[in-house]
């Protein structure tokens, strides 16, 4: 188990509390610009923070969590195993030989971009059930998937190719132990974030193509410097993390 990490100091709790509430407004103004209903899911991005931070967090009222790197998520788990509501989501590209250390540990799956990823998840799954109190998009004990697609087809990121979404999506009905809920995209990083809308809109459109809201119901997708874009396309999910948590310290170890 991961060593308990120090608590935050009462100044540094009172900063993340400023930018969460900040957050929320943005969301909130955000949803109201584009008359929705639903606020979609904030899921608080925290690589690369420490323990502590996400546990000051969940004591403000935030649940989901997003984790880019496996060793970082198992940590963490560990060390906030009491925090009974907590729930953990890899946004990041996996490797189907950590899939095994996954499997206990996360409550959703953004990233599955590929059949062979989609196959270990599914395979690791068996016999497991995501506890009620963690479940993800709905009450379903199976492990929630999102399949990623390269909607900018950026070779260096993760994704599926437009092309090759059906027969994954295909798959993932098929799958036993996993659910398909929708799909995520990662618009290019150095994009304003203006231009991100258009990535967006053609990932709704995929969606659309695919099945529509029907057969995936979630859309992960906006980040830190363009979630009111995503909003006002349709996502469900955004994924924000140094305007809740602030800079990330330096990375070190991590897998």
């Amino acid at each position: 188990m991961a060593p308990s990490a120090p608590a935050l100091t009462d100044s540094e709790r009172q900063a993340l509390a400023g930018r969460l509430h900040e957050v929320q407004a943005r969301l909130e103004a955000a949803c109201s610009d584009a008359s929705l209903a639903q606020p979609p899911l904030l899921l608080a991005v925290s690589k690369g923070q420490p323990a502590a931070a996400i546990r000051a967090a969940y004591a403000l009222g935030q649940r989901d969590f997003g984790e880019n790197y496996v060793q970082e998520l198992v940590e963490k788990a560990e060390a906030l195993r009491d925090l009974s509501e907590l729930r953990f989501h890899v946004i990041g590209h996996l490797q189907r030989n950590k899939v095994k250390h996954v499997a206990p540990h996360a409550q959703a799956v953004h990233s599955v971009d590929s059949l062979l990823l989609l196959a270990e998840l599914d395979r690791r799954m068996a016999g497991r059930e995501v506890a009620p109190e963690r479940r993800a998009f709905g009450n379903d004990a199976r492990l929630p998937v999102f399949v990623e697609v390269s909607i900018a087809g950026e070779a260096q990121k993760g994704g599926c190719d437009p092309a090759e979404l059906g027969a994954l999506l295909d798959a993932a009905d098929s799958a036993s132990s996993v659910r398909l809920v929708g799909l995520m995209c990662v618009p290019p990083l150095d994009a304003e974030p203006e231009q991100s809308r258009k990535y967006f809109d053609a990932l709704r459109r995929l969606r659309d193509e695919h099945g529509g809201v029907a057969r995936l119901p979630e859309l992960s997708m906006g980040m830190t410097q363009d979630f009111e874009h995503a909003i006002r396309a349709g996502s469900t999910v955004v994924r924000v993390g140094t305007a809740i948590f602030g800079p990330r310290p330096p990375r070190a170890g991590a897998a």
